[in-house]
């Protein structure tokens, strides 16, 4: 499961808040029986929450997002089915919110 794949939100209950997931987990570690996934949600849904560095807009099948990065979960990887695109292209802004949230640099 490639790095920064973005997934369907399986689940009924949180899909209409988040309905994309991106699965932030390193390859090296493909073998658990979870992923590591962060929750977009739509920029519109939840605007005060919106602090650049940890939260950052992302653009993703022309629609702006958040990527909550503090929402960061895992879920059993059979749940994450094929991926509907991927956020390759911003690796570096992803990374950078992850490290802000463990690191706040």
């Amino acid at each position: 499961m490639p790095q920064f794949d973005v997934y369907s939100n399986p689940s009924r209950i949180t899909k209409a808040a988040y309905p994309y997931l991106v699965d932030i987990q390193n390859e090296v570690i493909d073998e658990l029986a979870t992923r590591l996934v962060v929750p977009l949600t739509a920029v519109s849904m939840k605007p005060t929450m919106f602090m650049k560095k940890l939260t950052p807009e992302i653009n993703f099948d022309g629609r702006n997002y958040m990527f909550m990065t503090q929402q960061l979960t895992s879920i059993p990887k059979e749940k994450l089915k094929d991926p509907v695109g991927t956020l390759k292209s911003a690796r570096e802004l992803l990374i950078d919110a992850i490290d802000f949230a463990i690191t706040g640099i």
